[in-house]
């Protein structure tokens, strides 16, 4: 499993580097995000728009108040 902490990550900057990391997996593995929000939008977001994105196996869980860890999976596109 493939971690990026993208809390220091500027916002606007945040989207563009979890994709390119996202990218880089192979399928079956996974990009866990430490995140200072739920990242819902990114979760939509990769399900609109990337079809090796495996919306089921998604998980995401609040460890702190403003620390979330999402987990996604990479199938088959």
């Amino acid at each position: 499993m493939t971690e990026l902490d993208v809390r220091d990550v500027p916002p606007v900057n945040r989207h563009p580097k979890i994709h390119d990391a996202f990218e880089a997996l192979e399928p079956g593995e996974s990009l866990q995000i430490i995140n200072d929000h739920e990242p819902k939008p990114l979760f939509y977001e990769f399900e609109a728009e990337v079809d090796s994105f495996d919306a089921d196996g998604y998980e995401v869980e609040q460890v702190a108040p403003d620390e979330f860890v999402a987990t996604f999976p990479k199938g088959e596109a």
